[in-house]
């Protein structure tokens, strides 16, 4: 593999984490650590699941998590739908259904944009309350 074809995971998943405080900012920390848990303790599939079943935010969360996916991972079979039973059944097919090492390098991106949105929540949190006490 020549130098040009190789994608700095770690860039990506803090590109995307920055996309999602963009889009949810202060509000994204109790989600996003919520997310981290089920996909630590249950898998990709299952925090998918998560996402679109108990938060308000989850479609937003789990739309940053399938552009990581495209980007890094889906080069000619991306998830292409905003509908979340496609998502869905996608992830189970192109993720979950590919083999164990394509799993467990999603699984590990994955869990690695969620911790980056994380901490960036908590500074977009501390930034803010900052900005409150000197007004």
């Amino acid at each position: 593999m020549s130098k040009a074809n190789v994608k700095n995971l770690d860039y990506l998943a803090a590109k995307h984490a920055q996309g999602l405080i963009g889009e949810l900012g202060e509000n994204a920390e109790t989600p996003v650590t919520k997310a981290l848990g089920v996909l630590q303790e249950n898998g990709v599939y299952a925090c998918f699941l998560y996402l679109y079943a108990r938060e308000k935010d989850g479609g937003k969360i789990a739309g940053k998590m399938v552009d990581l996916l495209n980007e890094a991972l889906l080069k000619g079979e991306e998830i292409r739908s905003e509908n979340s039973k496609e998502i869905l059944e996608n992830v189970a097919d192109k993720i979950t259904g590919k083999g164990i090492e394509r799993l467990l390098l999603a699984r590990e991106l994955l869990e690695q944009m969620l911790i980056y949105a994380r901490y960036g929540a908590k500074a977009a949190a501390g930034n803010e309350q900052k900005k409150n006490q000197s007004s």
